[in-house]
């Protein structure tokens, strides 16, 4: 069966309504005034977006357990009948997260899982035994939008983020993050096991760029992540009355903020990389005090590590220098480093061969953008295919993808999945 073969008796329009039905009953929870979507981790939207979840695995016949770490694993049995789990890799995975930013797009994270719980339905229609389990993960808190800890769910499962790291965050609110997590039933730290099961693990994605528009093709085939990491810059200064303080007499932190703003742009040109300092946080926060500390949280990406480790050291070392000039501490501390990831490439050449096999191009690029799919990358055999962003928007209500698409994708995973479960 190619890609583009319609199971016989169904019409596109029926297939149609079944990927607006699951898209839309995602989509009704977490909308926010601004008409973009707000589904944080740990809070009652994620709860709600669990049970969609439970929902629609269960109607496909699919038994859902949450694991240690919260993330969701919805399972169509394959190989012994039994249940019991045989030696070695015993499933292929497939899916990505329900978590948002806020005021996020539609998108993001959610078209993965749609995809995985449609591709299921497709080898069900197909009537098919599967030789290997398939498997539909919903990961915990990927965008890390309540804590600032991103990929939560699947770096602790891979054993690449410290359970004792995880438990230091808080939120806005000085929420305890492992205070938040209680109530789900997490108990964080690596899942070797369960990932020694994975024969191989396909997420599909929103591309979060305009690659794919460029190049005419619905989908293409991810080759890697750029390195990345997120570090929290304490300024602290003195506070004082914004009227009564002479200019000379000032110890204000917002200043070398500033230049920690501006400096991380101009570096991030002369590397080819990317940087943004897109949040911030002052103390007390009123408009008629000089504040007393300043905080930012840069965001760094680039082509290679050596590129983002000298945009960081120089970033740091500028913002330090205006700190100083303008009589202010700065301390710069790493919330998370990942370093360059390098998907499977006979998987990607798996990918690239089904979506040939059904007369589609097969493009192949990297992201800057971080992914569950990199997080497990260094356990399992790893490989994602991004859908076509007319718009070229992420992690805004902007961000888009046609249904039309939508389920070309759910037909190529579909393909892909039978290829490496069921034959």
């Amino acid at each position: 069966m190619t890609a583009m073969t319609i199971p016989p008796g169904e019409s596109a329009l029926a297939r149609r309504a079944e990927f607006r039905s699951l898209h839309d009953g995602l989509a009704a929870i977490g909308g926010d005034q601004a008409g973009g979507w707000t589904r944080f981790a740990w809070t009652p939207q994620d709860r709600a977006a669990r049970e969609w979840f439970t929902r629609e695995a269960e109607a496909s016949g699919m038994g859902v357990e949450t694991d240690r770490n919260g993330n969701l694993w919805a399972t169509w049995p394959g190989g012994d009948a039994s249940g019991e789990r045989q030696a070695g890799p015993s499933a292929v995975g497939t899916g990505s997260h329900l978590d948002t930013v806020r005021n996020g797009g539609a998108y993001d994270g959610a078209l993965g899982v749609i995809c995985g719980l449609l591709a299921v339905r497709r080898l069900q229609q197909r009537r098919l035994r599967p030789r290997l389990r398939v498997q539909v993960a919903a990961f915990a808190d990927e965008e890390g939008g309540r804590f600032g800890l991103a990929t939560f769910g699947s770096r602790l499962a891979a054993g690449v983020l410290q359970p004792e790291y995880a438990r230091d965050f808080r939120d806005a609110q000085d929420v305890p993050l492992i205070e938040a997590v209680a109530p789900f039933g997490v108990d964080p730290g690596p899942d070797p096991d369960r990932l020694a099961r994975l024969a191989a693990y396909v997420e599909v994605h929103v591309e979060q760029g305009r690659g794919l528009v460029d190049l005419d093709a619905p989908v293409g085939v991810a080759t890697g992540i750029w390195p990345h990491g997120r570090w929290r810059l304490r300024l602290t200064g003195e506070g004082n009355h914004a009227g009564t303080t002479r200019l000379a007499d000032r110890r204000d932190p917002t200043l070398p903020l500033a230049v920690a703003i501006q400096a991380a742009r101009r570096l991030a040109t002369g590397e080819g990389g990317v940087a943004t300092v897109g949040r911030i946080t002052l103390e007390p926060n009123g408009t008629n005090s000089i504040p007393a500390a300043a905080t930012g949280w840069l965001d760094a990406r680039a082509a290679d590590e050596g590129a983002l480790a000298r945009m960081v050291a120089e970033w740091t070392s500028e913002v330090r220098t205006a700190a100083t000039e303008h009589g202010v501490d700065a301390d710069v501390v790493s919330e998370s480093l990942t370093p360059a990831v390098s998907f499977d490439r006979e998987l990607a050449d798996r990918l690239a061969g089904v979506l040939g096999a059904g007369g589609l191009p097969a493009p192949r690029l990297a992201t800057a953008a971080g992914h569950d799919a990199g997080a497990l990358a260094a356990s399992v055999p790893t490989g994602m295919l991004f859908v076509r962003n007319p718009t070229g928007a992420s992690h805004t209500p902007a961000e888009y993808a046609s249904d039309e698409d939508c389920l070309t994708v759910v037909e190529v995973l579909a393909d892909v999945l039978e290829e490496l479960a069921c034959r």
